[in-house]
């Protein structure tokens, strides 16, 4: 196989998990800031508007990584810059 070849699989397996690892992360932490936010509105109902105004910022960041993830992966499949050198270094 020639090296163009070898480096289309090696981004698609990249990108596989890429998507894969980088998104357990935010699942687990989105989880939790959940459960922590329906912890504190039982504790503090007086506190809802602040508590779910605290949460829905902190689950958007959390999800920026899962989205940088995705990014990533999507740069691998469709715009990765290795399968240029590879054919430079081939001489093509």
């Amino acid at each position: 196989m020639d090296p163009s070849t070898w480096i289309a699989i090696a981004s698609i397996a990249t990108a596989g998990l890429t998507i894969a690892i980088g998104s357990i992360g935010p699942a687990l932490g989105e989880g939790r800031a959940a459960a922590q936010a329906l912890a504190a509105l039982a504790q503090q109902p007086d506190a809802a508007p602040t508590i779910t105004r605290t949460l829905f910022v902190s689950l958007a960041m959390i999800e920026s990584t899962a989205i940088y993830c995705f990014v990533v992966a999507m740069i691998l499949i469709f715009a990765n810059p290795f399968t240029e050198a590879a054919a430079q270094a081939a001489g093509g």
